[in-house]
């Protein structure tokens, strides 16, 4: 009888592991799936008709966050330069804060990235222009703002503008953008 039980207990413990790595499995298709659906679908690497394996879609998120980091550290290498620029000279310490001396002010720069653009500007407090206005013109263009930031260090303010192409096949002309943004600013 006792030789009966353990081979009842054995089964039942192979079952219950079975059904864990039943669940588990379940678990990392769904963890895995909710990953790839986080990368834009302009930077999946397939066709519509391509069967993408659950390795491939791993493969091309590590990708993407690989470039995700890399663009970080790029902007944030840009910013340290750009304060840098804005603090290096002791004697503007001392200037009111209402000049706009370090930077040639208005600085405008378009990027295309793909079927994104990229639109960092610097200003003056006394701007004259609002953040409406660009966007307005980055619409008009034919992208859609993702999104728009801005900080201002001292007496500048530095807005970045990220926006994603409407129609991927007729683009977005940059150098059209930044006539109209020089328009604008300037």
């Amino acid at each position: 009888m006792e030789n009966n039980n353990n081979v009842v207990t054995t089964s039942l413990e192979k079952l219950d592991r079975k059904t864990q790595e039943k669940n588990r499995r379940i678990q990392m298709k769904y963890l895995s799936s909710k990953l790839f659906s986080l990368i834009p679908p302009h930077h999946h690497h397939y066709s519509t008709k391509d069967m993408v394996t659950q390795q491939d879609q791993i493969d091309q998120a590590i990708t993407y966050i690989e470039k995700l980091k890399e663009r970080v550290d790029v902007l944030k290498r840009r910013k340290d330069k750009i304060i840098a620029q804005g603090t290096s000279d002791d004697s503007k310490k001392f200037m009111p804060s209402t000049s706009c001396s370090t930077i040639k002010i208005p600085m405008i720069e378009v990027r295309e990235l793909g079927s994104t653009i990229e639109v960092i500007l610097v200003s003056c407090l006394r701007k004259k222009f609002t953040m409406q206005e660009v966007i307005i013109i980055l619409e008009q263009e034919g992208a859609q703002v993702v999104t728009a930031n801005f900080s201002t260090i001292g007496d500048k303010v530095y807005y970045t503008i990220h926006a994603q192409v409407k129609i991927t096949r007729l683009g977005v002309d940059a150098s059209r953008v930044y006539s109209r943004l020089q328009n604008l600013i300037c």
